[in-house]
């Protein structure tokens, strides 16, 4: 069984930056997928960006790309996303999640087993 716990969101102006961080108990398998998701009122859940547990891959949800930058930790089965260059439509509920197989570009959120209770990041323009 596999928790995951997220932090750092908040209140940002646009053009500024925040760190997520998503610290997973249980075994993280090198094969995982370990995502974040978001989630904006109205909209459907959408992958940003993903790692694999062994840090071997990365993929990015295409508006992101440039401006977030994804890293693990395996040892301190930890994953981070530094979001830079923030704009109010990156306002969301942010989800990590892990799926127990890594398949690139294929990242529905209903493949992903678990998930973190999320964290809300909220640009003002």
């Amino acid at each position: 069984q596999v928790q995951l716990v997220e932090s750092g969101g908040g209140l940002v102006q646009a053009g500024g930056s925040l760190r997520l961080s998503c610290t997973a108990s249980g075994r993280i398998f090198s094969w995982y997928a370990m995502g974040w998701f978001r989630q904006a009122p109205g909209k459907e859940r959408e992958l940003v960006a993903a790692i694999r547990g062994d840090g071997g891959r990365i993929y990015y949800q295409d508006s992101v790309k440039g401006r977030f930058t994804i890293s693990s930790d395996t040892a301190k089965k930890t994953v981070n996303l530094q979001m830079n260059s923030l704009k109010p439509e990156d306002t969301a509920g942010y989800y990590c999640a892990a799926r127990e197989y890594w398949s690139e570009p294929d990242f529905r959120p209903d493949e992903f087993k678990y998930w973190g209770q999320g964290t809300q990041v909220t640009v003002s323009s």
